[in-house]
């Protein structure tokens, strides 16, 4: 598998099941992601269907580029269920005891994080929601203006980890400037990034373009990141290169330390 790292990030290209295997036991200390949702509609066919139609933002906000598709997109319930457990229970043993992990989810596949969080040994805790502004209504409806982050921990969840309180939830629009469909808000990833103590290891299964990587660059911890697409894996490599140099120049105190794999 490709891998590229800088002081204090790595990045892995390839599959998640297959190389989180390699990762060594009790060696990260958050995990946060945001796995394609297998969403997008009531029946299989509108699951199956492009992710490039199912979140209509396709092009970058210049409307210079096309966004590169989200793999792995059209799991069914069931299909979906098992798949995230897997990789779950993979994640409970590369986790220190105490790890919070957060999880994104909207609301048809809400039900199942939760089961396939349980399924795969972590203790679920409770549930924040990303509400966004500028959905579309519904004539008739409430409006499904949000996403959830279904949130826990491995095991006990100590309260001296030096971590600050965090909103339940966030008001905010989409970003404009984005380099992948299903990209959070920076301010929302940056809050979750300090549920990991100063200075420890979030580990993000699946970076797309590595937004959890810049939040934890930002708020002085480390990252450890797996991308399975050629198309993204270089976006991230990128967005974390630079934002590691951009704190560097402005004095920022970034997450530094060794990493597992990452050759010095």
């Amino acid at each position: 598998m490709t891998e590229e790292h800088g002081a204090g990030w790595r990045m892995v290209k390839g599959d998640s099941l297959i190389a989180l295997r390699d990762m060594p036991d009790e060696s990260v200390d958050a995990l946060i992601a945001d796995p394609p949702y297998s969403s997008g509609g009531a029946f299989r066919g509108d699951r199956q269907v492009a992710s490039s139609m199912k979140y209509g933002a396709s092009t970058t906000a210049d409307g210079m580029r096309q966004m590169p598709e989200v793999h792995g997109d059209n799991r069914d319930q069931r299909a979906y269920l098992v798949w995230c457990s897997l990789w779950l229970a993979e994640c409970l043993r590369i986790a220190k005891t105490g790890a919070p992990i957060a999880l994104f989810t909207d609301w048809r596949q809400l039900p199942t994080t939760t089961d396939a969080m349980q399924s795969g040994g972590w203790c679920w805790r409770g549930i924040a929601a990303w509400s966004k502004p500028a959905s579309r209504p519904q004539l008739g409806r409430p409006s499904q203006s949000s996403e959830f982050v279904v949130w826990g921990s491995k095991g006990a969840m100590p309260l001296d980890r030096g971590c600050p309180s965090i909103p339940g939830h966030w008001n905010e629009l989409a970003p404009r400037e984005r380099e992948h469909m299903t990209e959070k808000p920076i301010g929302v990833m940056r809050d979750l990034a300090k549920l990991c103590i100063p200075g420890g290891v979030i580990l993000d299964p699946f970076a797309g373009s590595a937004t959890t990587g810049v939040a934890a660059l930002l708020e002085g911890r480390r990252f450890v990141g797996i991308e399975t697409s050629a198309e993204y894996f270089p976006i991230a490599c990128r967005r974390l290169a630079e934002t590691e140099a951009g704190a560097e120049r402005g004095s920022m105190r970034v997450g530094q330390g060794a990493l597992f794999g990452a050759a010095s």
